[in-house]
């Protein structure tokens, strides 16, 4: 009796266990839980405890309400001009309605994947390589519209749709490759030429600069050796003037005195006679003179001669009286002209005085010792002195 009732205690026990233990449904966090009770839809259970009754009702799934992701492998994709690429696609979702996506369809994720295998078919059956690989961002745009739209009654929000590759066939790789090199060295011939026809033309430039300065330089150069040769010539000129007119004035004295001696020496005729024999000599001096022939009525033509301009003297010889008229015979160099006056002027410059003195005394100046300072100067010895000027002589100032 004592053992019956412990097997029905133990049993009652058993059962309130199970009966506790099934009427308590805990739900975590993030995530939903659908209940039936005899077979039907009830509720959605929130995270937290929550309450069953034993036997009647039960979870028909657990749904994760989180952010998926879910990554799908390659689809064969066929572009508008004929080739197959396979790309790999991403999809971000999120469950927002749990008895939508237990009860509208049996398996969203396989919904969600076949989905977006026809769309994007459908999208880049459209676009030819070029623009499919070009367009990643409106592929994923058209995507996400596409599925967020089909997907809505399922219970589910697509937020983000990515492609993660697009794998073009390998022969169309080959060929990309050998296009971008060929682009990369026609990028770098055309850099190449730029960079010759720049330098060309900074070349050129230079070379232009150089030769203009080379002419402004030649035709300054011209123009001062012109310059210098015509004041070379001026002041040579100048120079010969004055030697020539001194030279003439040499010789007009020096006949000046050799007629005045003459004159008061009285000559005679065979004093005439005499000096032109002595003169014979070196008159037949010259190369060219061969033979000389001497007239014999000479002396006959300088008795006349005297005759004509002499007197008899007291001995009855003619001599030559000089006329008593009293004109001077010449004048003096410095008196024939006023201008020619200023090319015989000797006087020094007294400016040109003064600056000597002023560079004798401080020529004159002791040198100071090393470290001492060096007393003032009266005149700076890079500066020229107060009153220095460029003095040219006389002659070449005309």
């Amino acid at each position: 009796m004592g053992v019956s009732i412990l097997i029905v205690l133990a049993v009652i026990v058993l059962l309130v266990v199970i009966v506790v233990f099934k009427s308590i449904l805990v739900i975590p966090q993030a995530t939903a839980a659908v209940v039936e009770r005899l077979g039907r839809f009830r509720t959605v259970a929130a995270p937290g405890m929550n309450f069953l009754v034993p036997f009647f009702d039960r979870v028909r799934a657990r749904i994760d309400l989180r952010e998926q992701v879910v990554s799908f492998p390659p689809q064969p994709v066929i572009t508008q001009d004929n080739l197959t690429v396979s790309i790999d696609t991403v999809v971000y979702f999120q469950v927002t309605d749990p008895r939508a996506a237990v009860y509208e369809i049996s398996n969203y994720i396989i919904g969600v994947e076949q989905l977006t295998t026809t769309t994007l078919r459908n999208v880049v059956g459209g676009m030819s390589l070029e623009e499919t690989l070009t367009s990643r961002d409106s592929i994923n745009g058209q995507l996400r519209g596409v599925l967020d739209e089909a997907t809505g009654r399922w219970g589910i929000r697509v937020a983000r749709v990515e492609l993660k590759a697009i794998d073009p066939p390998p022969s169309i790789q080959d060929s990309m490759e050998k296009q971008m090199r060929a682009d990369r060295e026609k990028r770098a011939v055309i850099l190449t030429a730029e960079g010759q026809r720049e330098a060309a033309i900074k070349t050129a430039e230079g070379g232009k600069q150089a030769a203009i300065l080379s002419a402004e330089g030649a035709k300054q150069a011209a123009i001062l050796t012109a310059e210098a040769e015509r004041q070379s010539r001026i002041l040579r000129a100048q120079g010969e003037r004055a030697a020539r007119y001194l030279q003439a004035q040499g010789q007009a004295k020096a006949i000046e005195k050799v007629f005045a001696a003459i004159k008061s020496s009285r000559p005679t005729p065979e004093l005439l006679a005499y000096q032109y024999l002595q003169t014979l000599p070196q008159m037949a001096q010259g190369d060219a003179n061969k033979v000389w022939i001497v007239p014999s009525d000479f002396g006959k033509a300088l008795e006349g001669f005297a005759k004509m301009l002499g007197a008899p003297g007291e001995d009855g010889v003619f001599r030559y009286e000089p006329s008593d008229d009293g004109a001077p015979i010449a004048r003096r160099a410095e008196e024939d002209d006023p201008e020619v006056a200023d090319w015989f002027n000797t006087a020094p410059d007294p400016e040109v005085a003064a600056a000597v003195r002023a560079a004798e005394e401080v020529a004159r100046k002791e040198v100071p010792p090393i470290g001492e300072p060096a007393p003032h100067a009266a005149v700076s010895p890079a500066t020229p002195p107060a009153g220095m000027r460029q003095v040219m002589p006389p002659a070449q100032q005309q």
